[in-house]
């Protein structure tokens, strides 16, 4: 077996940090919104659109949902994306709420 150098030694041992350093910051980015989030209710966010109160949003129409608004983060293909509006958790494509916007050339 070959003796491991200090500078081998240091090199894994910062890589071996860095991976342990950023695997909780991938998990928490993958934390799904709740309907029932604080933030989730203020905005009237559901995750699937058919299921928004018509009543209280008049202007909801069916064909507006998280994956065409200007604020969803994800690609147009990704079922669950970030949001501008709920930081770091994750809503659903075909979700809706009160801040949707028209994304530009969709």
């Amino acid at each position: 077996m070959k003796p491991t150098t200090r500078r081998i030694f240091i090199i894994r041992a910062a890589t071996i940090t860095g991976a342990c350093a950023v695997a909780p910051l991938s998990a928490q980015a993958a934390t799904h919104v709740e309907e029932s989030d604080e933030t989730a209710v203020a905005l009237g966010y559901k995750h699937d659109t058919t299921k928004v109160d018509k009543q209280r949003y008049p202007k909801h129409s069916a064909e507006q949902h998280c994956a065409n608004c200007s604020f969803f983060q994800g690609a147009a293909t990704d079922e669950w994306g970030g949001c501008a509006m709920f930081g770091r958790k994750h809503i659903s494509a075909h979700g809706w709420c009160g801040a949707w916007a028209k994304k530009p050339g969709a």
